[in-house]
């Protein structure tokens, strides 16, 4: 099933396409006359000041990315009018080869966002690209397309990273992230926080709380402006996911976590966080927002290699059971119908994975999917915000993943600010769990500050936790090597982040076999 098909089956069910902004709208201004769009605007700094990125590679192409603006942190700084901005692509970079080159409008309605879709380039061999509007020129952008539809022989190095805190630390681990040179680079959310400035903080936010498009889109830019994060997004494509903090903590589907937020009031802000979440990604059009409804769940194909499932485990899920938090199970979590993906993306998911040919198929989602014990002795406490919360759906992808241990089920995982190595398990009644895939969690990028190797839950997370292969609470990212006959992974650790110059070390390493589900310590 396309996703997209569920996706307008939530809108017409909810009654949003009033709010809907039309691709048809956000293109208008291309077919105006010439002289309404500004072709040849003068800067008064640098409007490049963002960054480029790309994203979403295909065999024949990727997307591109870029945002005018010359004040940033000032709402962008740009006139109330369209611009006109060139692209190139070239096949090395010094742009004697170029390929491809346009142009394409920047709106107000999208902060001078840009998006292109590029296609019939040639796969699995690198581009360098750029942009450039009225005198100014961006830094150069480089990606990479993906294999052939059968093409499987190519290997594929993959660095994964969540939870990049502004306020809690510097951005060190993306300086050697870069250096270990991935062919892609997976966020799992938290691109943002959005909380208001603490003046005791490493790096400091402005302003107050986030609630309006303007502060979404000022507090993206903050982050943006960082040059490790820039120089990561230049280095090659990345695959994007949300979590909670580029909207609102532990928020559930239209589930406030405040109180005293009406409904209407939480999607007026939603709908305010997903567009300035899509102005700065580099996604495709089929994720353009709908009010406060955005298509993020998608498949991103390495030839037949891999396939990532990219989840999105907040837009769509029931409200957390237990009242949240870490608690003993209540009756809630056992219920059928309680989802972190809704029904449509469930159905999407499963469907997707049986059918799948590629060597590997990888979930980049959210949160934890290993059932884990917190508590001490007899005492069970889980995580009601994790797959641990719906344990009833948890337990249907396991069993998706038993049923086809051909097809090598990974999940990736952010979200909770410490490395973990799991294996996950299926209880099919004989008493035995079975192993059915291998679940690599990686930590912050700077959430939570400096962190350390053995945290205070440690002792009882190894004890009580024979499935949890590796725990720790540094800082860091975690980098895979997949091939057609094992996924090689690092955890890769930050001795600190509250001050530049942390030294990046390796902290442990798994392997996982083709056809041989679980982790083995490499």
């Amino acid at each position: 099933m396309h996703p997209e098909s569920p996706y307008v089956h939530a809108l017409r069910r909810r009654g949003f396409f009033k709010s809907t902004l039309s691709l048809a709208a956000a293109a208008a201004w291309a077919s105006r006359a010439d002289e309404t769009v500004l072709q040849r605007p003068v800067f008064v700094a640098d409007p490049f000041s963002l960054g480029v990125a790309s994203g979403d590679p295909t065999a024949d192409g990727f997307v591109i990315w870029t945002r005018l603006a010359p004040d940033p942190l000032q709402g962008g700084g740009m006139p109330k009018d369209p611009v006109a901005v060139g692209f190139l692509v070239s096949e090395n970079d010094a742009f004697t080869r170029v390929v491809r080159q346009g142009t394409i409008v920047a709106t107000p309605d999208w902060a001078h966002s840009v998006h292109v879709e590029l296609e019939g380039l040639e796969p699995s061999r690198a581009y360098w690209y750029r942009f450039h509007a009225g005198e100014a020129t961006s830094p150069v952008g480089r990606a990479r397309t993906s294999p052939a539809p059968g093409d499987g022989a190519s290997g594929l190095r993959f660095a994964f990273a969540s939870c990049q805190h502004y306020e809690q630390g510097f951005y060190t681990a993306y300086a050697e992230m870069v250096a270990d040179d991935p062919g892609v680079i997976v966020h799992l959310g938290d691109y943002i926080y959005e909380g208001a400035a603490k003046a005791d903080a490493v790096r400091q936010h402005r302003g107050g709380k986030l609630a309006s498009l303007d502060s979404y889109r000022d507090r993206h830019a903050l982050y943006k402006t960082d040059k490790l994060l820039q120089a990561a997004h230049a280095h090659c494509p990345w695959i994007v996911t949300w979590d909670d903090h580029e909207f609102e903590n532990n928020y559930a589907d239209d589930i406030p976590a405040r109180s005293e937020l009406s409904r209407d009031a939480f999607l007026a802000q939603r709908a305010a966080a997903y567009q300035a979440y899509y102005e700065h990604m580099p996604l495709r059009r089929s994720s353009l927002p709908h009010g406060p409804l955005m298509q993020l769940y998608r498949r991103v194909s390495h030839g037949s290699l891999a396939e990532f499932f990219v989840l999105d485990t907040r837009q769509f899920r029931t409200d957390q059971p237990c009242g949240d938090g870490v608690k003993a199970p209540c009756e809630g979590v056992m219920d059928p119908a309680a989802t972190l993906t809704g029904v449509e993306q469930e159905r999407w998911l499963l469907d997707g994975f049986r059918g799948s040919t590629a060597r590997w198929n990888v979930l980049a989602q959210q949160v934890m999917m290993a059932r884990v014990d917190r508590a001490p002795g007899d005492e069970f406490t889980c995580s009601m915000d994790q797959w641990s919360g719906y344990e009833v759906q948890r337990r249907r992808v396991l069993r998706a993943f038993a049923e086809r241990p051909d097809a090598n089920g990974i999940v990736l995982t952010g979200d909770i600010h410490s490395h973990w190595a799991n294996d996950l398990l299926v209880d099919e009644g004989t008493g035995a769990p079975k192993v059915v895939a291998a679940e690599f969690v990686g930590t912050s990028i700077s959430s939570g500050g400096n962190g350390r190797a053995e945290p205070a839950n440690h002792a009882v997370i190894m004890g009580e936790n024979a499935s949890v292969r590796f725990h720790s609470g540094q800082r860091g990212y975690v980098v895979c090597d997949l091939g057609p006959d094992r996924c090689e992974t690092a955890y890769r650790v930050v001795d600190f982040v509250d001050r530049p110059g942390g030294r990046v070390s390796t902290a442990a390493r798994f392997v996982v076999e083709n056809g041989r589900p679980g982790l083995v310590e490499g």
